[in-house]
């Protein structure tokens, strides 16, 4: 049935709000996510008109974009909606004739760690201690304290 349904990505209309909720999904610090949101650029995945995912991408320099968010409702989640905001992602990197993307995640995020990977991305380096340094509440996930930043590049020939 989900492949007969309609999920449309399109960039965020410039005087939009937002999508918050779905923002804090993937950063549980809007200070965080304020810091880069200004200057990245947003799209969003629409269901049959509802919003149910956000994806930012972050110009770092020539060549270079991170995706800094990449969120998708908790209810449409394992559905491969992540995975088509992803490759979106990778499509518009490589059309804009980027080198690399960058995308980075907990070491307690094993789903989008298994994903990035399963997509072509490689790890690159760790931030030991990103997540205890920048952030005044632990972030449990499946289990695990969050604590170091993995991140992973795709280079393009």
């Amino acid at each position: 049935m989900i492949g007969e349904l309609k999920f449309q990505i399109s960039d965020l209309a410039k005087n939009s709000d937002p999508p918050w909720d779905l923002l804090l999904l993937a950063d549980p610090s809007r200070e965080m996510i304020d810091q880069y949101l200004s200057e990245s650029e947003v799209f969003v995945g629409e269901l049959q008109g509802k919003l149910i995912g956000v994806l930012v991408l972050l110009p770092l320099s020539d060549g270079i974009a991170e995706i800094k968010n990449l969120a998708v409702d908790e209810a449409f989640q394992g559905k491969g909606f992540g995975k088509q905001l992803l490759r979106f992602a990778i499509q518009y990197a490589k059309q804009k004739g980027l080198e690399r993307l960058l995308i980075a995640t907990g070491n307690s995020s094993m789903a989008q760690l298994t994903l990035y990977q399963s997509l072509g991305f490689e790890l690159f380096e760790v931030d030991w201690g990103f997540f205890e340094r920048n952030y005044p509440e632990p972030i449990v996930e499946n289990g695990i304290v969050c604590k170091h930043l993995m991140k992973l590049q795709m280079v393009f020939d």
